[in-house]
């Protein structure tokens, strides 16, 4: 039985995340699977905690080898107008995966495009993302991080680095700056178009102010949050940080539209 969230107490990446993965009954879904994409959090240049340690997504990856042999792709887009999604994975360690496991790095800010349309949607009735993004099973690899405009940043609000700049880049040096002005409806409209497959969440540290940069939380969180249901994800994520995730408008809108925030 599919578990749409389950929450495990960190002790390493290598005992922690196959033992949330087991939980939740993934490895019968990833064996289905035949082109994965794992979308981790490195917003920018800075180290873990503000971004996703690559041991992390190595884990994931040497777990999805032990039941599938799908193509495994690991795709960003950077959000900092100075540097390129290359630069990033050089920077963090990611390239060495290619080598090691067979893995694909792709920049999703160069990535080809479709475009989708849906009327419901409020910031964004028509849209443009990444071919891969909708064609393959994705997983968002977040990290536990308060955030200045969404509250929190977690499974959801990662999949904002998958936006092409070509068509979200409005001025200043953030490559998706046209989410920012109403940041919770366009994460909200963002993930109405494509939600995540499967959500992960390293809260391990956690960053308790800030997204960027700031105190980590203390003492650490201490937790690895996993599961098929985003929002069940994104509300424990929340209860983590100290936010009721009912005073978070893009998690309680998503709640019974999404999925379930009480799958706790």
């Amino acid at each position: 039985m599919l578990t749409p969230c389950h929450t495990e107490t960190y002790s390493s990446y290598t005992n922690t995340l196959p033992r949330a993965l087991n939980a939740i009954g993934a490895v019968d879904v990833l064996a289905e699977q035949n082109n994965i994409l794992i979308k981790p959090n490195l917003v920018n240049a800075s180290p873990p905690p503000v971004t996703l340690p690559v041991v992390a997504v190595e884990e994931l990856v040497r777990y999805i080898r032990t039941c599938s042999n799908a193509r495994i792709v690991i795709g960003e887009g950077c959000e900092e107008k100075q540097l390129e999604t290359d630069e990033l994975f050089r920077i963090h360690g990611y390239e060495r995966l290619v080598q090691e496991y067979g893995v694909e790095l792709l920049d999703l800010n160069h990535a080809p495009l479709c475009r989708l349309s849906n009327p419901d949607c409020q910031i964004f009735p028509e849209i443009w993302l990444p071919e891969i993004v909708m064609d393959a099973y994705l997983v968002s690899f977040a990290v536990l991080k308060a955030h200045s405009l969404a509250d929190v940043t977690l499974s959801m609000k990662n999949l904002i680095g998958c936006a092409p700049p070509a068509h979200y880049q409005q001025g200043g040096h953030w490559k998706k700056s046209a989410f920012h002005a109403h940041m919770h409806e366009s994460i909200l409209d963002l993930n109405r178009y494509r939600k995540p497959d499967l959500a992960l969440l390293d809260a391990s540290i956690g960053m308790a102010e800030y997204h960027l940069g700031g105190p980590p939380c203390e003492p650490p969180t201490g937790k690895f949050v996993a599961g098929f249901d985003p929002v069940a994800v994104d509300a424990a994520g929340a209860g983590l940080l100290g936010f009721d995730w009912r005073q978070i408008p893009h998690i309680s809108k998503a709640d019974g539209l999404l999925g379930d925030a009480e799958h706790l």
